[in-house]
């Protein structure tokens, strides 16, 4: 669903206020967080989706670990999952023993563990989890909590939507899939544990809405603007020669439609650069807002666990009439004003 049906939706529903309700709806955070006592917290979450490749395996895993990065994101730990299975009865259940096997396996990576779910009929595949993580009440991570002059952190390369679109045009190379299914079968534990391990100041997962999307939510939840430069963002091989093919999914339109006028493009930012942007990506990386003198440590932390593409790609600053302006160019040096 789109951010404004779904932003339409959701501000007609009633407000619930719970002192204990840590993280809920007002900022259009990744997960729920709901505190137990001081010392714990319980962090909430559910996604799935229908399947973006042929290998219902490979489709199982890719679900899972888009699923188990909103806790990543909050900073917390998965400890249980249940699946969420719609299933054509016209398939073999071979199929969905292979999404399922997919699934259980890249929750055992995760170190939580599956015990249960629910499945319908239905026409056409669709997967995910709900994900129950921990974490303490005081280290929650959100996307409310960025502050200005924070540098901004991308850990995966963008443009999964866009291969994915062209994988269903059969477009897509063999060796830009092969890429692309990597990239969104990784989890965000590595980077997670790194953000964690140095300190920052805010995080969100990069899904659905686009890297514009979720940033404009950490933008507004945290009242401030964003300046992200083109040249620094990381892409999926293959993904640009698709953008410049047209190979756009709908959901890009979406989410450029959601946004309008509070996006500036400076002249010159290459018209499949911005459409990347809008891209809404599946199992993507984590967005961290990071100090400036924290953001090199962070970086040699994220590569050093393996979390080779992470790179800065914009920074936070005091409000202003536009929400995100995309620049040339890019931010080479952490002190840059």
């Amino acid at each position: 669903m789109g951010p404004e049906v779904l932003a339409e939706v959701l501000c007609r529903l009633p407000k619930y206020t719970d002192p204990n309700l840590l993280v809920g709806l007002d900022t259009s955070d990744d997960a729920a967080v709901y505190r137990l006592h001081d010392e714990l917290a319980v962090i909430q979450t559910v996604d799935f989706f229908t399947p973006m490749v042929d290998d219902p395996y490979l489709f199982g895993q890719i679900a899972a670990a888009n699923a188990l990065s909103d806790v990543y994101a909050m900073g917390g730990t998965p400890v249980l999952a249940l699946n969420i299975v719609c299933f054509p009865a016209c398939l073999s259940p071979d199929i969905l023993q292979e999404i399922l096997r997919g699934g259980a396996d890249k929750v055992r990576e995760a170190g939580a563990v599956i015990a249960g779910g629910h499945s319908v009929q239905d026409d056409e595949p669709k997967y995910g989890l709900a994900v129950t993580g921990v974490i303490h009440p005081a280290r929650i991570y959100s996307n409310a909590t960025a502050r200005a002059g924070d540098f901004l952190v991308l850990t995966k390369p963008l443009g999964t939507g866009i291969i994915n679109t062209g994988i269903k045009a059969d477009l897509a190379a063999p060796a830009v899939i092969r890429q692309a299914v990597a990239t969104m079968a990784a989890l965000n534990q590595p980077a997670a544990a790194a953000m964690v391990e140095l300190g920052a100041s805010a995080c969100t997962d990069i899904t659905g809405f686009g890297l514009l999307g979720h940033a404009a939510e950490m933008a507004r939840a945290s009242g401030l603007s964003i300046t992200f430069y083109a040249d620094a963002i990381p892409v999926l091989p293959g993904a640009r020669e698709l953008a410049r093919m047209g190979i756009i999914p709908a959901g890009a339109y979406n989410n450029r439609n959601h946004l309008g006028d509070q996006v500036e493009v400076e002249e010159g930012v290459r018209r499949e650069d911005v459409d990347i942007l809008f891209d809404p990506q599946t199992s993507g990386g984590l967005l961290i807002a990071v100090s400036p003198t924290r953001a090199d440590s962070l970086l040699r932390e994220l590569h050093r666990r393996g979390v080779t593409d992470a790179c800065i790609v914009g920074r936070l600053a005091a409000q202003s009439d536009r929400l995100i302006t995309i620049r040339r160019g890019q931010l080479h040096d952490p002190r840059d004003k």
